[in-house]
Parts: structure tokens; C-alpha cells; sequence
């Protein structure tokens, strides 16, 4: 007949909105109201990072920024700030534009999965199936990050190669998570687009917030060498005997190995966010 297409009601929105929530802090609208009226930008730095990852404000965020936090010099602390300030950082004026577009297509996607003359999902299934992915992918991720050669033999007179060594397995690694975790995530918004209307709207709500909060994200985890390298730095310091030439007491740099892994699995987690958000919205 013509008329408009509209979002759902808000009992059957609920759903949508809490693993929003959960995913970024605040609601739609929030993240709306706040960047239309921002700019973003800004110089990147240590307490940057930590506040920016904070704002999602969920579990698997805070171990790695209380990860990264513990490592700030004494007395530095990353600026306290609420919601709508912190947002505000991840969107410029176009992506705030761009953002405001969003509920129209979010409720096309609802309409067309509604249209669809498919029989009706096995929710349960579907939810039990994306479950087994993500355990498996993340099996693969955790055996990767804490693999370790056991044939190397660590020279104490050699700590710049140490170290070289460890940023290498460090860009590995991120790129295996970033290409794993972002083929995962296309395979379960996939699965949920030919689902319900409702799920099929998440959906598009997530493909929609993507590519505006990626770039900001991506930046924000290469940054995470100059924390590492710092910590590593602080730990060798911490043992140095300046009359002794060739130290070789190594116990801090197996406890910087040890760090080192716990902030990459922390980064998983974090990584793996919107899938378990996209999951979870699934009734089981």
C-alpha cells in the first residue's frame, strides 16, 4: 500500500537493543545524538587506548584494559570521561551522518527476511551450530597465541633480538585473529539475515556499525606494540645490575612471555565481542 516501513515494536526490539548495549556502551540513539554534533580525531596515546577500549564496558574488554592500565607509569591514569565524550571520539562528522541512515536499512533487512517464503528457523539449532563455530574458532586463535618454539634458547646478550622476535609474533598474530574473527563474524550475520525479521535486523545493525568503529579499533590495537615494548623495557630494568655485564637471569623476560600471551587473549576476547553479542541475541 505504500506506507513506510517501520521498526518493529519495542518489546520485540529489546533483544536487539541489549546486545547493542552490550557491544558499545550505549544505545543507537545515544551514539547518534552524541556524534552528530563531533568531530573525533585526536592524538593517540597510552591513556587514549585504555580509555577508548573501556568504553564498551563489558568483561572482555576490561582484561585487557586493566591488562594495559596496570602497565602505566605511577600516578597516570586515563581520563575519566562519560559515554557521549567517549563516543564522540570514534565518529567523525560523515560517520555520524552515515549513522543516522542506519534505521532505514536496518528495517529494510527486517521487512525482506519477513517476506521470505522459507520455513521457519530451528532457532536452537541455529544457536547450537554458531556456538560450536565460535568455540572451534577461538580454539584455533588460543592454541595459536600460546604456541611457543621450544627449540629457542633465549641469549641474554641478545635482548633486542628478544624483543624483535616478540613483536613479529605479535603482528602475526593480530592478523591471524583480525582475518579469523572477521570471516566469522560474515558467516553469523549471514545465518541471522535469513533468520527472523529481528535477528535478520541485528544483522544489518551490525553491518551497518562496522565499518565505522573497524578503522578507529584497528588503530587502536597497532598501538599496543609501543605497551608491550614499554612493559618489556620496565622488566629488564627492573633486574639490571650495572656492574654486572652479562646478566643472565632471565626469570622477567618468562614473565614478560607470560604477559605477553595474557594480553593477546585478552585482545581475542575483545575481537570476539560482536560475535558473542551476535550469538547471544539468538533465543536458545
Amino acid at each position: 500500500m505504500g506506507s513506510q516501513t517501520s521498526l518493529p515494536p519495542p518489546d520485540d526490539r529489546r533483544g536487539a537493543l541489549a546486545v547493542f548495549r552490550r557491544r558499545f556502551g550505549a544505545t543507537p540513539g545515544q551514539i547518534a545524538f552524541t556524534a552528530s554534533s563531533t568531530h573525533g580525531g585526536g592524538t593517540l596515546c597510552p591513556q587514549a587506548l585504555v580509555l577508548l577500549l573501556s568504553f564498551k564496558g563489558s568483561h572482555a574488554s576490561s582484561a585487557l584494559v586493566r591488562q594495559l592500565a596496570g602497565w602505566l607509569p605511577e600516578g597516570v591514569s586515563a581520563p575519566r570521561q562519560d559515554v557521549a565524550e567517549r563516543l564522540g571520539q570514534w565518529l567523525n562528522v560523515n560517520e555520524a551522518i552515515a549513522l543516522r541512515t542506519t534505521q532505514a536499512s536496518v528495517a529494510a533487512a527486517g521487512t525482506a527476511a519477513a517476506r521470505r517464503a522459507t520455513p521457519p528457523v530451528d532457532q536452537q539449532a541455529l544457536h547450537t551450530a554458531l556456538q560450536r563455530e565460535l568455540q572451534r574458532v577461538r580454539a584455533v586463535l588460543i592454541q595459536s597465541i600460546t604456541a611457543r618454539d621450544a627449540s629457542h634458547r633465549s641469549d641474554p646478550n641478545e635482548l633486542d633480538i628478544e624483543w624483535a622476535l616478540f613483536h613479529q609474533r605479535l603482528n602475526d598474530q593480530q592478523r591471524r585473529m583480525e582475518l579469523s574473527v572477521e570471516a566469522l563474524r560474515g558467516h553469523v550475520r549471514q545465518a541471522l539475515g535469513q533468520s527472523t525479521p529481528e535477528l535478520a535486523q541485528l544483522a544489518a545493525l551490525d553491518a551497518a556499525m562496522e565499518p565505522l568503529l573497524a578503522g578507529r579499533e584497528q588503530r587502536l590495537l597497532g598501538s599496543l606494540p609501543a605497551f608491550l615494548k614499554a612493559r618489556f623495557v620496565a622488566l629488564r630494568q627492573q633486574v639490571a645490575d650495572p656492574s654486572d655485564t652479562a646478566p643472565d637471569d632471565l626469570h622477567w623476560l618468562q614473565t614478560f612471555a607470560n604477559e605477553f600471551e595474557q594480553t593477546l587473549l585478552a585482545e581475542l576476547d575483545l575481537r570476539l565481542q560482536p560475535v558473542i553479542g551476535l550469538i547471544e541475541s539468538i533465543p536458545a
